[in-house]
């Protein structure tokens, strides 16, 4: 159940990715946007922690702000898979990936710690 409440915070903070960044949305029904936020919860699942352990030394030299960068990597990697499925999610540049990541942290932890899915959940609330 947990893992479920987590696709739908992703879902929600990538919706707020696209109307606040240079993100597009261009698929027309609810469940294509759906299966984009499991794609993005399987590429971070999966992906992000091999890509963490590799830039350790570049991300503890810049104070974990290369984090942001894995993040805006994993939204163009979800935005090809995206692409390859024909759903809808369009990342235009880097800097749209980068301002989506920042967006999506910031909104993905909030959601988190109000549902109760963060790591910290009930040490914060």
């Amino acid at each position: 159940m947990a893992r479920i409440i987590q696709i739908l915070v992703n879902a929600a903070a990538l919706w707020v990715a696209v109307q606040i960044t240079d993100m597009d949305w261009t698929g027309a029904e609810v469940w294509q946007f759906l299966l984009v936020a499991v794609i993005f919860s399987l590429v971070n699942t999966f992906i992000r922690p091999i890509l963490r352990i590799i830039t350790l030394p570049i991300t503890a030299v810049t104070l974990g702000l290369f984090l942001i960068v894995i993040n805006a990597l994993m939204l163009f990697l979800t935005q090809a898979i995206s692409a390859e499925l024909d759903l809808g999610l369009v990342v235009r540049d880097f800097l749209a990936a980068f301002l989506g990541a920042i967006v999506i942290s910031i909104v993905g932890f909030v959601l988190s710690m109000v549902v109760g899915t963060g790591r910290m959940a009930g040490k914060v609330l």
